[in-house]
Parts: C-alpha cells; structure tokens; sequence
C-alpha cells in the first residue's frame, strides 16, 4: 500500500487524540450549572452554553494541497 493516496487531502489540526476529556468536562460543567439552577428555582441557561466546539483542543481541519507528500499517504 505505499502508493496509496489520499483522494482528498484534508486533515485534522489538532494537539488531541480525542475530544472525549473535553467533552466529558463541558457535560459535567452544564449538568452543575442546571442542578444548581433548579434548585434555586429560576430558569435553566441556554444549552448553548456549554461544550463550545471550537473552544476544544480539535477543532477544524486544514487542506493540505500536494505540499506535504508524507502526510498524503495511507
């Protein structure tokens, strides 16, 4: 499989393996914020709130154009 290509040459920028802590996190932080919210009675925040995608450490992906062969292989 050395000659393999990528048909498309897009890849993911990212300092992560996965978004799983990231998401873990932000889940934890909005059930606290919703928790802490009905027991004072008012009304619960927005769930747009919480767990912002481009705040996580994948975010986005980079075309890569015929620039840098290596990463081009299967």
């Amino acid at each position: 499989m050395s000659r393999s290509r990528r048909k498309t040459p897009i890849v993911g920028m990212t300092t992560a393996e996965s978004d799983k802590p990231f998401k873990q996190a932000e889940h934890r932080r909005e059930r606290r914020a919703v928790k802490a919210v009905v027991k004072a009675g008012e009304e619960p925040p927005a769930p747009k709130e919480f767990g912002n995608p481009w705040a996580g450490e994948k975010d986005g992906k980079q075309w890569l154009g015929d620039s840098v062969p290596e990463l081009l292989r299967k």
